[in-house]
């Protein structure tokens, strides 16, 4: 598997009083997710879109990172090139050039492996009697290892301000479902035999990872702390077998099952070697899990394997005047909905399953939480022209960050 991590030179960061921002390392460090939809429909169109400095959705997406300054950046929803090109030219084009008024940030690591994404399987996984394996063609997305148009569509990115320890990386992108202890392998409700819906010949073959799921050791001070990100898929677009709500819920258990010494046994990475994190090592999880704690379309409550962890601080919830603002202007399917508001991530509009709370900063309990929030200005701030309203002149998710002492 090619892996490509890429040093590029810090730009120094300056403090902007428009926005909470991080203070220094020796304090605390500063991790964020951000599912930035800077995914686009064809291979090459996202070097091609930040090989000049006008992309105005890339401009948007630099200046809220610039507002809100993270440490250590994941970005779900950007899309991968063996080269890590893009990756390059968003940090040169646009994280380092002042954005609006915003003062330029420099990541000087950078982190980005393949996506099953957009991978051909070569098999029907969908069910519809027909294999597709034509990028682009109706139906291959259903067909891929990953939902995507072509490879590495929809990938991940991560930037940091701090050591990446390259041989402590841990990739999981080619785990296959079936491995997982107790699968929730979807059923085919038309045959009587039980989690059928893939074939053995397809289960030799089906991915637990959508995307990928990564282990980023991050050296802060004489502390390591693990990054442990990931965009598990979206429990919808199937149908009654819920083979994408089952594959969601068992990507979220993938970092439980990690983080519980005793109980990831069963894990290997791509290298082939064995077992989850150690008994008191430091961790982070953070992605765009797809799910939320009280509304939308989960299985079994997917989200709760990590919120209810005896490993994870879940009490730091990060919030936002906006996403509460949203939800009551919008109304609709938010208007039903049981969980708090102020605590929602992504803006689906008034339509179901309306807005949510999808994207996760989820700390050790032996990592002090100090603080966090949502990138979600109400109307009436200045800074709310960033996350707008549909359609987004950035994304339909936002900017989630806590700071937690190293």
């Amino acid at each position: 598997m090619m892996i490509r991590r890429v040093l590029t030179v810090a730009a120094a960061a300056a403090l902007i009083p428009l926005w909470p921002v991080a203070a220094d390392a020796t304090s605390h460090a500063r991790f964020a997710t951000f599912n930035a939809s800077l995914n686009r429909n064809a291979e090459g169109q996202l070097v091609g879109d930040l090989s000049t400095r006008d992309n105005a959705q890339a401009k948007v997406i630099a200046e809220i990172i610039q507002r809100t300054r993270p440490d250590v950046l994941l970005i779900n929803e950007f899309d991968y090139d063996a080269d890590g090109k893009a990756a390059r030219l968003f940090q040169d084009n646009y994280l380092s050039v002042g954005q609006g008024g915003a003062q330029p940030i420099g990541y000087r690591y950078r982190f980005t492996a393949p996506s099953n994404t957009g991978i051909p399987s070569g098999l029907d996984l969908n069910n519809d009697g027909t294999v597709v394996t034509t990028p682009g063609a109706p139906g291959y997305g259903d067909d891929a290892l990953g939902f995507g148009a072509f490879p590495g569509q929809y990938g991940m990115v991560v930037y940091s301000r701090y050591p990446i320890d390259e041989r402590g990386v841990r990739t999981f992108q080619k785990f296959l479902w079936k491995d997982m202890p107790d699968a929730a392998l979807p059923d085919d409700p038309a045959t009587p035999e039980p989690a059928d819906w893939y074939s053995a010949k397809e289960q030799q073959v089906v991915r637990l990872s959508s995307k990928s799921h990564w282990d980023l050791p991050v050296r802060i001070g004489r502390r390591t702390v693990h990054f442990l990100v990931s965009h598990p898929t979206p429990p919808t677009f199937d149908g009654p077998e819920d083979r994408n709500g089952r594959r969601n819920h068992d990507e979220i258990r993938f970092w439980a099952d990690y983080t519980q010494p005793g109980r990831g046994g069963y894990i290997y990475d791509d290298r082939g070697r064995r077992g989850g994190l150690g008994q008191d090592e430091p961790f982070v999880i953070a992605g765009d899990q797809n799910a939320d704690p009280n509304d939308g379309d989960s299985y079994k409550n997917a989200i709760r394997q990590l919120l209810d962890h005896p490993k994870i601080d879940s009490r730091s919830v990060p919030s936002s005047e906006g996403a509460a603002e949203a939800a009551a202007l919008q109304g609709g399917a938010n208007a039903t909905h049981k969980g708090d508001p102020k605590y929602d991530t992504a803006d689906f509009s008034d339509t179901a399953p309306g807005n949510l709370r999808a994207d996760y900063v989820l700390p050790a309990k032996r990592l002090k939480a100090v603080g966090g929030g949502v990138f979600w200005p109400p109307a009436a701030d200045p800074l709310s022209r960033l996350s707008g309203v549909f359609p987004f002149p950035s994304s339909d998710h936002r900017l989630v960050w806590l700071d937690v002492k190293p």
